[in-house]
């Protein structure tokens, strides 16, 4: 070989991104997500009332996480494992009202991995960003099968799902259809023998409404099995939630089975964990608190990671770790080098997942949620390794120290004595770590809902939310029921208005079709849309019920290129509310 191809070929392997590994090199990845489920939610966890075999020999074949911490809710944690940054670095806030959105400038594991030369595919729930250019398949993965919203009304034949950004029917159990495409994506994957995977399966149960099977053909299987739980004494809400477990366990242990039946468990890692604390009440292990708090009850979850000749079996790391650890770790067993300049929270587990073993990781874990905005006073907690800060105060609470609880966790596990006036200097130093912590987060960085954008190619129509609004008046009302049925109602003053925040890529001339419920007696209001310099009016027309939408096109409307208002306002309603607006949709007009 003559020597300047030789220097051209060291050049050209020292600005690849990919780096070698040890042991088993680039092996595939299979990240396995439920949505709700607490800690004590399976057999593996001490709870003697469900049938968890398949989560709990999978928990037994690999390494436990004991002290495994997630966000209080579910989209915080969705973006904290997709960029390794707790959420609110990210400009995510909420789980609604347009504060789901995960910025456009964050890059994703599975961007990373995707550039190392990866198949990336994720199945199930996203709740990081439903409007264009903020959908999985735009961030980082190839395949993309399920649904943006926090949850989904129907479990059996959905149809609040999307395939690559296309809106999409489906026939089947949800949870059945997650894991068959899950399956398909990895056959597909195996068949093509050019790369290793990344498949994220990011189930939506047991989130509410806790359905099992209601079609003609499958509901006798779904009430089968309800009917199990019932018959050992659960409430009917508890017997839901763990049948929906128990289907979740009936999946993976066949997803697992087709990884054995092709070979695949000695070059894939397994993950399986939670985004959020659990939901369910009849049996906690002695954990207090649930989902949306800051006790152990709502940001600890389930950890457990098989790697088959890698990850011992049996092992158990004690040390507290993140839900922001997964970038990093996978990108290390990825050989997926990271930027210098990548502000990452994470610290990679690979480390410890080899060992088995582990009692420290991170030095300190922050928790905080609060649903309207970002604050560090109304619910909160940090841990380190022992002891846990946290305070929690309701709407009409004022936040003091006097509400701030310490506990030690290595000797009350169960947070029941409060020690913060036994340990002020403890006290003083969480509470300064949280704030110093809280500060460096939130740096600089904005949060409201994402301006919607509008006029791109791929997204016309663009659907525009209720949501999304701010509304201004003394009788306009925001209804939430389950995201694609929410309105905005109640209003009937003229003036009372709804605003939106655009962005329009395209600009020119867009047909307006509303979507509302009206009743008969309350048709022949007058609303009032606008932007800029254009308007539009429309006769408020009837439906047989308010709560029926019908979709009606009200005309034409120029929008600007750039950063917009778009404002729905009353101009006279003569009934008891103007409408029950469902959604305002845009379709450009090409010249």
């Amino acid at each position: 070989m003559n020597r300047k191809l030789n220097c051209f070929l060291l050049l050209l392997l020292t600005a690849l991104p990919v780096i070698s590994v040890s042991g088993a090199a680039r092996p595939n990845i299979l990240f396995i997500m439920t949505d709700d489920q607490g800690y004590w939610d399976m057999g593996v966890a001490g709870n003697p009332h469900i049938d968890t075999p398949h989560l709990d020999q999978l928990a037994a074949d690999g390494t436990q996480f004991t002290r495994y911490y997630a966000a209080p809710v579910c989209a915080p944690t969705r973006a904290g494992i997709m960029t390794g940054r707790y959420y609110l670095r990210t400009g995510l806030y909420n789980t609604r009202f347009g504060g789901d959105s995960m910025g456009r400038d964050e890059k994703t594991v599975a961007q990373f991995l995707k550039e190392a030369g990866y198949r990336t595919g994720l199945f199930g729930k996203w709740h990081l960003g439903k409007y264009s250019g903020y959908q999985p398949q735009q961030r980082g993965f190839d395949e993309f099968f399920g649904h943006y919203h926090g949850h989904i009304e129907r479990y059996e034949f959905p149809d609040q799902v999307f395939h690559n950004g296309k809106p999409v029917e489906a026939r089947g159990y949800v949870t059945d259809l997650f894991t068959d495409a899950a399956i398909d994506f990895i056959e597909a994957a195996k068949a093509s023998g050019d790369a290793p995977f990344f498949c994220s399966l990011m189930y939506n149960a047991p989130h509410s409404p806790w359905l099992l099977e209601t079609s003609h053909y499958g509901q006798p299987e779904g009430d089968k099995l309800l009917n199990k739980y019932l018959k050992r004494g659960l409430p009917i809400r508890e017997a839901r939630i763990y049948a929906l477990i128990e289907r979740i366990d009936e999946n993976i242990g066949r997803l697992l089975g087709r990884l054995q039946e092709w070979g695949l468990d000695r070059d894939t890692v397994v993950v399986f964990t939670s985004d959020n604390g659990g939901v369910s009440k009849f049996w906690k292990g002695g954990m207090a608190g649930g989902k949306a708090g800051t006790y152990e009850g709502g940001v600890r979850s389930p950890c457990f990671v098989r790697w088959t000749g890698t990850v011992p079996a049996g092992g158990k790391v004690s040390g507290q770790i993140s839900h922001v650890d997964w970038l990093p770790t996978f990108c290390e067993l990825a050989g997926r080098k990271l930027p210098a300049d990548l502000v990452l929270d994470g610290q990679s587990l690979a480390p410890l997942m080899k060992a088995g073993k582990g009692a420290a990781h991170h030095p300190y874990v922050y928790h905080t949620w609060d649903r309207y905005f970002p604050n560090p006073d109304r619910r909160w907690g940090i841990s380190d390794q022992r002891w846990k800060l946290l305070a929690q105060f309701g709407k009409s609470a004022r936040p003091s120290p006097n509400g701030w609880r310490l506990f030690d966790l290595e000797n009350d596990p169960g947070e029941k004595k409060n020690l913060a006036k036994k340990h002020p200097e403890i006290v003083k130093r969480l509470r300064a770590e949280f704030v110093r912590w809280f500060e460096d987060v939130t740096d600089g960085v904005t949060y409201a809902p994402v301006r919607i954008p509008v006029g791109d190619p791929s997204e016309n129509p663009v659907e525009i939310e209720p949501s999304w609004a701010n509304w201004e008046g003394e009788h306009i009302h925001y209804t939430f029921h389950g995201y694609d049925w929410d309105t905005i109602d109640g209003w009937k003053a003229p003036g009372e208005k709804a605003t939106w925040r655009l962005d329009v890529l395209t600009p020119g001339r867009y047909t307006v079709r509303l979507s509302y419920g009206c009743r008969p007696l309350d048709a022949g209001g007058k609303l009032r849309l606008s932007s800029g310099n254009s308007q539009l009016h429309h006769v408020v027309k009837a439906t047989t019920t308010a709560e029926q939408f019908g979709v009606f096109e009200v005309g034409e409307m120029d929008l600007e290129k750039g950063e917009i208002e778009l404002t729905a306002d009353v101009v006279s309603a003569p009934g008891k509310e103007l409408m029950r607006l469902n959604g305002i949709s845009l379709t450009h007009v090409p010249k």
